[in-house]
Parts: structure tokens; C-alpha cells; sequence
């Protein structure tokens, strides 16, 4: 393994990060920037994979400067993107509630929230721009919530001790997403921006080590495409599914960014994933995903276990002074609203002490009963009405007159491909916008953050650092004709037909369950080295199994949904093992790594900011084989590295 640091000029890991004062940094960044003369803008085409929210207003922001631009879909529209199942707000430091919030506090909250495990000044800028966010989604006419006098509201979200939290009931990432598809389609009325549906990236084609296109697939019709551009913006969202039961939609891959990998774009942090404490537990194996409950719900909902062990008696049942309210009594200052990753653990310990509810066991309650009697049943209607009602069509439960039931899910993957200030990953002309890339959340995300980072770095962030690159080198012309389309085409065609040539005995599904299975296990909400070990050696084998035993029938040439998800299966197969590696290569807890061997006496994440204050950031060195390890030191100017309280 070989450790690079991102000293400036130097090495692979250039961050480009800006120098000066913490709060200037941003303004004079984008002031030393190269422009780009207005008519000049048409002469680029630009090429953005993917619609989420990060996705869609990056392509509307750069055709409406006058950019050409041509957007991929792997859904047959934008607006079935998996930002649209975001639930309970998105964060903004426009301190309406005056109780105290600040660009400085939001900064300082999301660098603690993530355990001091992000890069500094890109946390400054998101919190700075968060602002702009709400008033560029207000004027697209996006719905949010109002207090009676006609404000925005606000409410409360993990990790923070203010209101900075605008929604729109529980249906904020579609309202967002809805906004941005909008201002997304003026642009292809406008004839700027060219939309292709039903479209996967199957690989990214380099011309002269600079990204200069992808060749993709049609999914109706199975032919083969190439897109030749100046540069290639990958907003393909999270990683989340290599877990199989996950909160994200059955679409949601890792392909694109792990295909990018293998044509050089390191790998960031792969260990960190989110595991959501609010969602509805698993009750078979019937199941293909889990589904998220807000964490809005614990404004209000209070999270509790029974007194003693094993106590099966319906919720209503059992009195007030044998309920254990757990948070309130362990965390104090933030209640039920301590950060997701502290949140999930202390749910974790509870059922692993024989407190769990329900039939397996493997849940906790989240009751309204008192918010109920508090503010009437009228008021938590009005503020959750659409939330409660999925949650009863999901359980048969209803949540007024009974808790309902929550556990910890697979939701969020705060790693990706890294990237630096100005979201271009270590392949020139590559950038990575949204959850795709590693930046903003380091170790752990808090709740109503994904929102803001998608819309960020696509409204605000790229159109401005695009130009870093357009403006900074010398692009020769390139068509769909060169060499180097021709042999990533070949490349995809020759692994497809791979996967349908095996004919075994075992469905892609049954093997990415197994996969689930075992990260679950193994590299989910607590991990050990000997476990990751295990990890290892069976994701190695299940990688075997499916190339000597997977069965997928059809062929290529059509509609086959079959031999889409078996492709995706592949590559999380690979994927998987990088990380695993990175689990048991990082020897300390922060955030959502909680290794159980580094922990403090009282159960907290322990960290080791001597040895592990980097990014990971991974080269890959072929199948099978050990990637190199590249370093990116941080450095902490304003909020030093502490010990994560919320007690």
C-alpha cells in the first residue's frame, strides 16, 4: 500500500482547496476561477449521468448558462429518481426561528455530526450556500411548509440543537426533485439539453487520460451507445444496495462509479455507510427492501424499550414506570435527537439486551402518545399525516393509537469517488456531484443533509468549477469514432455476454441476498476484524459462485430486467471486497465505522485522530487483486477534533 498526500502541486491528491480565511474561501475560489465567454459556452457538450437531484439541477444550471448538455436516465423519467423518496426536510442556515443557528453553526454541527472525518472547507462552502438553496427552490415553487404568518417552517432534525430543518410534510425530495425536473425541462423545451431515458452507464471512456465520454446502454432496447463530450458529470447517487435490504430504491447501483473506478477514479471511504434508525423492520425474507420512516418523527415520537428483558406485553400495557425511554436517559442535551449513527447503535444494544418488541424481536418503539395529548391528534396529523399512513398500510398498525415499531436499515453512503473542491475525481474531466462523490459528510450524515449537498453541488457548486477544466485545458476534438469508444463498447459487450453465457443453476437474486447477507453481518452496524475476515473469504467465494454458477435467462438484445440487475450484482460483488478492506483497514469507530474493538468503556465510538485522520482514498489494481492506499490528511483550521459528546 502507498500513502499520498494532497499537499498542493504535488501528488495524485491534490485537494486544490483554496487557502485564507475559512469564510472568504469560497468567494475567492470562484473569483480565481477561469470564465467562460457566454457564447462560448455552446461550443462544449457536456454529459451528465443521472437525474436525482444532484443530477437534474446540474444539467438545468449548465444548459441555462448555455452549455450543451446530454443527460442520462436509467429510469424511464427524471421524476422516478430515488431523491424523490427523501422524506423530512432539507437543512438550511437561515435561522427563521432565531434560536441561535449560523453558516458557522450548520458548519460546525456536520463536521461534528461526521466525526470529524470531512474535509473542512467543503463543509464551509455547503453550509454558506445552503441558504441560496431554499431561495432558489421557493421561487421554482416548491411547497414548503409555512408557519400561519406565512414564514417558512422549520423543524428539528439529529444532531442539532436548532430548527434549521424546511420540509414539506414527509414528501420534501419529491417536492425538490419535482422542482428541479422542472427547470430541467425548460431546458430540453429549449432544445439545450438532450434527455435519453432508459439509460445505463456501462462504462467511461478516456481519451488521453482525460474523461471524454461513456458508452451506455438502452435498457428497451438492449443496443449499445457511445456519447462523446468535453466532460462527464456522475450523479449516479449511492452504494447502499450491495447490502440487498436497504432503504434505497431496487435501481439504486453502484455500476457507474465502480466501472469510473476501474478506469482510475479512486475510491473514497467505501466503509462509511449510514444505517437509518427510523425504519420499518424487516418481517421476512420475502422481502426485496426496507422502507424509511422520517427522522422527523422523532420531533415528536419518543423512542422506548420495555424495563426488563423479554417483557412481551402490548405496547399499551405496560405503565409509564416500566418504560425505559432510553435516549432521553443516555443522551440528555439531544433526547431522541442524537445523530443517526448514535441513534441506531443504542437501538442495536437495546435488542441485543432481550428489550426488542414485536415478534422478532429486532425493533423499539417510537410513540406519540404524548405528542398526541400535547398538541391533539389534529396537529400531528397536520405535520405527518402522509407518514402515518404509509406506516399503517405497511404494518396493518395504526400510529395513532399504538407506537409504531422502527430498527436500523441500511439508508445512506456518506464514501464514493473522491474528489476534490472543485468535485472533479482524480481522472481529469470526471466529476462526481451528490452521494456519487465521498465529500461533505465524512464518517456520518446528518439527517436533511443529502438534500443539500445534491442541490449544492448542482445548482451552485459546478457550474462555477466546471470551468476549472473546460477553461484550464487544451481539449482536442473527439467523436464516438475513436479508438478508445470502440474498446470500452467492446468491454461492456464482452462482460454481458459473459454473464449470459454461464447458464448455472442460481438466479443473480439469490446471490446478492447471500452478499446482503454477509455485509449485514459482518460489515453492518458493528464490525470486527476477525469478522471482516470472514467477510472476505465469503464475498470471494459468492464472486465464484456467480461467475461458475449464475443463471439469467433471455438474451441482450431486448427488454431483459433479469440481466440488468445480474450486471449490477457483478460489480457489487467487486465492489463488496474494497469495502471490506477499508472496514478492516481503518482500526478505529467514527460515525457509522463502529469497530467494536475501539471503543470507549461506556460503548461510544472511539476514535484515532494519530493514525486516522485521512480520507481513504483507493487505486484499483485489478480483480482479486489488493488495491493501493492513498492518504489525504485533514486538516482541522476551525473545529478541532474533539470527543463527540451529545450527553
Amino acid at each position: 500500500m502507498s500513502d499520498t498526500t494532497s499537499k498542493s502541486g504535488g501528488s495524485r491528491l491534490d485537494s486544490k482547496v483554496p487557502s485564507g480565511p475559512m469564510a472568504e474561501r469560497w468567494t475567492r475560489h470562484k473569483f480565481d476561477l477561469k470564465l467562460i465567454n457566454p457564447a462560448n459556452r455552446r461550443k462544449f457538450h457536456l454529459i451528465v449521468v443521472g437525474t436525482g437531484l444532484a443530477g437534474s439541477s446540474a444539467a438545468a444550471s449548465l444548459a441555462e448558462m448555455g452549455y450543451r448538455v446530454t443527460v442520462l436516465c436509467i429510469q424511464d423519467s427524471p421524476r422516478r429518481a430515488h431523491s424523490i423518496a427523501a422524506q423530512g426536510g432539507i437543512n438550511a442556515a437561515k435561522n427563521y426561528p432565531n434560536d441561535g443557528d449560523s453558516v458557522h453553526r450548520l458548519f460546525y454541527d456536520t463536521v461534528k455530526g461526521g466525526d470529524f472525518r470531512a474535509r473542512e472547507s467543503n463543509v464551509h462552502r455547503l453550509a454558506e450556500v445552503s441558504t441560496r438553496i431554499i431561495d432558489q427552490c421557493v421561487a421554482q415553487g416548491v411547497p414548503f411548509a409555512r408557519e400561519y404568518g406565512g414564514l417558512l417552517a422549520n423543524r428539528s432534525f439529529g444532531g442539532a440543537q436548532v430548527s434549521r430543518t424546511f420540509y414539506a410534510r414527509g414528501q420534501t425530495g419529491q417536492q425538490l426533485l419535482l422542482g428541479a425536473y422542472s427547470a430541467l425541462e425548460r431546458q430540453v423545451g429549449a432544445g439545450r439539453v438532450k434527455l435519453l431515458a432508459r439509460r445505463e452507464m456501462l462504462d467511461l471512456v478516456l481519451v488521453d487520460g482525460i474523461a471524454r465520454g461513456i458508452v451506455a446502454r438502452n435498457l428497451v432496447t438492449g443496443e449499445y451507445e457511445r456519447h462523446a463530450g468535453d466532460a462527464v458529470l456522475m450523479c449516479t447517487g449511492g452504494y447502499g444496495n450491495v447490502f440487498y435490504l436497504s432503504t434505497n430504491a431496487k435501481a439504486c447501483n453502484v455500476t457507474a462509479t465502480w466501472r469510473a473506478h476501474k478506469r482510475g477514479a479512486f475510491f473514497a471511504n467505501p466503509c462509511f455507510t449510514q444505517i437509518h434508525p427510523t425504519c420499518i423492520p424487516v418481517s421476512g425474507d420475502h422481502q426485496s427492501k426496507l422502507t424509511l420512516m422520517s427522522e422527523s418523527l422523532r420531533n415528536d415520537g419518543r423512542v422506548w424499550v420495555p424495563e426488563r428483558s423479554g417483557d412481551k406485553r402490548a405496547p399499551n400495557e405496560i405503565p409509564e414506570n416500566e418504560r425505559d425511554y432510553y435516549l432521553e436517559r443516555l443522551y440528555p442535551s439531544f433526547g431522541n435527537l442524537v445523530p443517526r449513527d448514535v441513534a441506531s447503535r443504542s437501538a442495536k444494544e437495546q435488542c441485543d439486551l432481550k428489550k426488542g418488541v414485536g415478534e422478532s424481536g429486532m425493533a423499539v418503539y417510537l410513540d406519540f402518545r404524548d405528542a398526541i395529548a400535547r398538541d391533539s391528534e389534529d396537529a400531528i396529523r397536520a405535520r405527518y399525516g402522509n407518514l402515518f399512513q404509509m406506516y399503517e398500510r405497511i404494518t396493518g398498525e395504526d400510529p395513532y393509537r399504538v407506537p409504531m415499531r422502527i430498527y436500523p436499515a441500511v439508508h445512506y453512503t456518506m464514501g464514493g469517488l473522491w474528489v476534490d473542491y472543485n468535485l472533479e475525481s482524480t481522472l481529469p474531466g470526471l466529476f462526481v456531484l451528490g452521494e456519487a462523490n465521498f465529500s461533505d459528510h465524512g464518517a456520518n450524515r446528518l439527517g436533511a443533509s443529502a438534500l443539500m449537498q445534491g442541490l449544492a453541488d448542482g445548482y451552485f457548486v459546478i457550474p462555477a468549477t466546471i470551468a476549472s477544466h473546460l477553461a484550464g485545458r487544451k481539449l482536442a476534438p473527439v467523436t464516438t469514432d475513436h479508438a478508445a469508444f470502440a474498446e470500452a463498447e467492446s468491454s461492456a459487450r464482452e462482460r454481458i455476454a459473459r454473464i449470459l453465457s454461464v447458464q448455472g443453476k442460481r438466479s443473480a437474486d439469490s446471490i446478492h441476498r447471500e452478499l446482503g447477507l454477509t455485509m449485514w453481518n459482518q460489515c453492518g452496524m458493528a464490525r470486527d476484524k476477525a469478522g471482516l475476515g470472514q467477510a472476505l473469504e465469503k464475498i470471494r467465494a459468492l464472486r465464484e459462485e456467480f461467475w461458475e454458477n449464475v443463471r439469467v435467462p433471455g438474451d441482450s438484445k431486448n427488454f431483459n430486467q433479469t440481466l440488468e440487475h445480474a450486471g449490477r450484482v457483478a460489480d457489487f460483488l467487486e465492489f463488496a471486497e474494497l469495502l471490506a478492506l477499508d472496514a478492516r483497514e481503518r482500526e478505529e469507530s467514527c460515525g457509522g465505522h463502529f469497530r467494536t474493538e475501539h471503543q470507549t468503556p461506556d460503548g461510544e465510538a472511539r476514535r484515532d485522530d494519530e493514525h486516522f485522520s485521512h480520507a481513504s482514498a483507493w487505486e484499483f489494481k485489478g480483480v482479486g487483486e489488493a488495491p493501493a492506499l492513498h492518504k489525504e490528511p485533514l486538516n482541522f483550521e476551525i473545529v478541532h477534533p474533539s470527543t463527540r459528546s451529545y450527553k
